[in-house]
């Protein structure tokens, strides 16, 4: 996990606050969506020269920890 909070960050100055890659203007969604439409972690690197594949990585698992909790219904 901590590579993960080493690449994540937040910062309000910064695309309102969002999680963002290693304080670049690279959102978490950005990752995201282009994974969404079918991009490969190799044409994402292409189109975000910046990224490093660990931060894919640590998109995907930021994400899968932020819906992972449980529903306590009453």
């Amino acid at each position: 996990m901590s590579e993960t909070a080493d690449r994540i960050t937040f910062s309000l100055d910064q695309c309102g606050g969002r999680p963002c890659i290693r304080n670049m203007r690279v959102r978490v969604t950005d990752v995201l969506n282009l994974l969404a439409n079918g991009l490969s972690f190799d044409e994402i690197l292409v189109e975000l020269p910046d990224l490093e594949r660990g931060d894919i990585v640590s998109s995907i698992q930021f994400a899968a920890r932020r819906i992972d909790h449980a529903v306590v219904a009453a």
